[in-house]
C-alpha cells in the first residue's frame, strides 16, 4: 500500500523545466495578461496606448531568443521527453513570427484607430495567436503541435470578422472558421491514426515505429494530416477560402495570415513530415509533388484574371506556397536542404508579403479603392512609394537584386540536388510558372509608373510614422535578403540539423 502511495506521489512530481528555453513564450504570455488587465482598468483610455504596448511586448520577447541563440553551444535544449525542442531552427522561426507580429502591430495601429473596432481585444488576439506560433516552433509532439494550431488558428478567426459591420468580413470570418474546422478534424483524425499504430505522439517514436509499415491505415493517416496541413497553408485543391478570407479581413488581418498563419502552417507541415515521416517518402512525395504543380499554376493562371489588389495578392499567396512546397516532393533525397530551403522562402516571403501589404495599406488611405486600377499614376503623386512597391513586386516575381530571387534559388536548389526526373521536372513547371507569375507583377508596376491617374489627382500621401516604419523595416530586409546574405554569410538557415533526442 504505501509502495503505491509513493508511486503515486512520484507521478505528480513537477518534470525539470528549462524556464530560459521557454523565455520567449512565456514574456508573451505575461505581457499578454498585463495588457488584458491595463485594458480592463482603464478601459477606452487604454486604446491609444494598446499598439505601442503590443509592439514592445514583441520586441521584448526576442531578448531570450537572441540570448538563447548566443548560447548556441548549450543547443538544442529537449524538454518533456523530446515532446519540446528549443534549437536553431525553432529560433530563427520565434524570431521570423515575433517581428512578422511587431510589424503587424504597426500595421494596425492606423487602421484601428480610424475605425470602429475594438482596439484592446484586437492586438491581444494578435498577441495571443503569436504565442500559438512560438510553441509551434518547437513542438516535437502531436498534441503539442495540434494545440498550437488551435491556439494561432482560434483568434485568426475572431480577427477575420473584425469589421461586424461588413458583411465581407462576415463572410470572411465565417468561411475560414468553417474550412479550419473542416481541416483540424481532418488532421486530427489523421493524428489519431497515427497514434493508434505507433503508440505514441511524440515525432521522434513515430518516425521510429513507423519504419517500413507500409499498412493502408498508416498510409491513411499520413495522408490525412497532411491533407490537414494543406487546408492551413492554401494549397491547391484545398485553398478556396483564402481569396474571399483575404479580401474580407481588416487588411493589417490580411497580411497577418497571409504571412504569420502560413507560415505556422509550414512550420508544423515541415516538421511533421520530416521528422515523423521520414520513412514514407513513397506516400508523401508523389502527394506532395502533385499538389506542389497544382498549387503553383492553379495559383497563377487564376491571379492574372484578377483586377483587386488583395485578391490578386491572395492567388499570388497561393502560387508562392506551391514553392515552398516543392522541396517537400522530394525530401526524401535531401531532407536538410529541403527544411533549409522552406525556412529561407518563409524569412524573405515574410520581409516582402508584408512589405507590399503595407503600401497597399498606405495608398488605400487616398484612394480607398482595392482596383489594381487605383495605383495608376502613383509615381506622380507618391514616387518613394511607388518604388517600394515595385521593389516589392520584383522580389516575389524572383528578380534580382531583391530577396525574391535568392528564395526562390534555394528552392530550384533542393529540387535539382534530388538528381531525380521527378525533381527535375517539377523545377521546369516552377520556372514557367515564375514567368507567368512575372506578368501580372509587372502589370501592377506598369499602372503605377506609366498609366496617369484617373481622376488626375496628383496630391501627395500622408504616411503615418507607424506604416512608415513598418514599410521602411520590410524595405531593407528585402534588400538585404536580397544582396548581403547571399554573398557575404550564404544560407540564413544553414544551420545545425534539427536535433531531436
Amino acid at each position: 500500500m504505501l509502495a503505491a502511495v509513493v508511486q503515486s506521489a512520484e507521478a505528480f512530481v513537477r518534470p525539470a523545466i528549462d524556464w530560459h528555453a521557454f523565455a520567449p513564450e512565456l514574456v508573451i504570455l505575461a505581457w499578454g495578461a498585463l495588457v488584458t488587465i491595463i485594458d480592463l482598468i482603464w478601459l477606452e483610455r487604454s486604446r491609444r496606448f494598446m499598439p505601442a504596448l503590443t509592439g514592445i511586448g514583441f520586441l521584448l520577447a526576442m531578448i531570450p531568443v537572441l540570448t538563447l541563440w548566443d548560447q548556441g553551444g548549450d543547443l538544442p535544449r529537449v524538454l518533456f521527453d523530446g515532446a519540446y525542442v528549443v534549437d536553431h531552427y525553432s529560433l530563427v522561426l520565434k524570431g521570423l513570427f515575433l517581428l512578422t507580429g511587431y510589424v503587424v502591430v504597426l500595421l494596425s495601429t492606423n487602421y484601428m484607430a480610424d475605425g470602429d473596432y475594438h482596439d484592446s481585444e484586437y492586438y491581444q488576439l494578435i498577441a495571443a495567436s503569436i504565442l500559438g506560433m512560438l510553441v509551434m516552433t518547437s513542438a516535437r509532439d502531436l498534441v503539442s503541435i495540434f494545440v498550437a494550431l488551435e491556439l494561432l488558428s482560434i483568434p485568426a478567426y475572431l480577427m477575420a470578422a473584425w469589421r461586424k459591420r461588413d458583411l465581407k468580413s462576415n463572410e470572411a470570418g465565417l468561411k475560414y472558421m468553417l474550412m479550419g474546422v473542416f481541416a483540424s478534424g481532418i488532421m486530427l483524425y489523421g493524428m489519431s491514426l497515427l497514434y493508434g499504430v505507433t503508440g505514441d505522439t511524440r515525432l521522434t517514436e513515430i518516425a521510429g515505429a513507423i519504419g517500413g509499415d507500409s499498412s493502408p491505415i498508416l498510409t491513411l493517416g499520413v495522408l490525412f494530416t497532411v491533407i490537414g496541413f494543406a487546408f492551413k497553408v492554401s494549397a491547391v485543391p484545398f485553398h478556396t477560402w483564402a481569396p474571399d478570407t483575404y479580401e474580407g479581413a481588416p487588411t493589417p488581418l490580411t497580411a497577418f495570415l497571409a504571412v504569420a498563419s502560413k507560415a505556422a502552417g509550414f512550420v508544423a507541415l515541415v516538421t511533421i513530415v520530416l521528422d515523423a515521416m521520414p520513412d514514407r517518402a513513397d506516400v508523401v512525395e508523389p502527394f506532395m509533388w502533385v499538389m506542389a504543380a497544382l498549387t503553383l499554376t492553379i495559383g497563377n493562371l487564376i491571379a492574372l484574371r484578377q483586377t483587386n489588389i488583395v485578391r490578386l495578392l491572395a492567388y499570388s499567396g497561393v502560387a508562392q506556397a506551391g514553392y515552398m512546397l516543392t522541396p517537400l516532393a522530394v525530401y526524401g533525397s535531401v531532407p536538410d536542404l529541403a527544411r533549409s530551403s522552406i525556412v529561407t522562402y518563409l524569412v524573405i516571403y515574410a520581409a516582402m508579403n508584408l512589405g507590399a501589404f503595407s503600401v497597399v495599406i498606405i495608398a488605400s488611405r487616398k484612394t480607398q479603392s482595392g482596383e489594381i486600377t487605383s495605383f495608376a499614376g502613383m509615381f506622380n503623386y507618391a514616387p518613394g512609394l511607388t518604388v517600394a512597391m515595385t521593389a516589392f513586386l520584383f522580389s516575389l516575381a524572383g528578380v534580382p537584386p531583391f530577396g525574391g530571387w535568392f528564395a526562390k534559388w534555394q528552392v530550384f536548389s533542393a529540387l535539382l540536388a534530388a538528381d531525380s526526373v521527378a525533381g527535375t521536372v517539377l523545377a521546369v513547371i516552377a520556372a514557367v510558372n515564375a514567368v507567368i507569375a512575372a506578368f501580372y507583377y509587372l502589370n501592377i508596376a506598369k499602372q503605377m509608373w506609366f498609366v496617369p491617374a484617373p481622376d488626375g489627382d496628383n496630391s501627395p500621401i500622408k504616411i503615418p510614422a507607424p506604416l512608415l516604419t513598418g514599410l521602411g523595416l520590410t524595405l531593407t530586409l528585402t534588400i538585404v535578403f536580397g544582396i548581403m546574405v547571399p554573398f557575404s554569410i550564404g544560407d540564413i538557415t544553414n544551420f545545425a540539423e534539427l536535433a531531436l533526442p
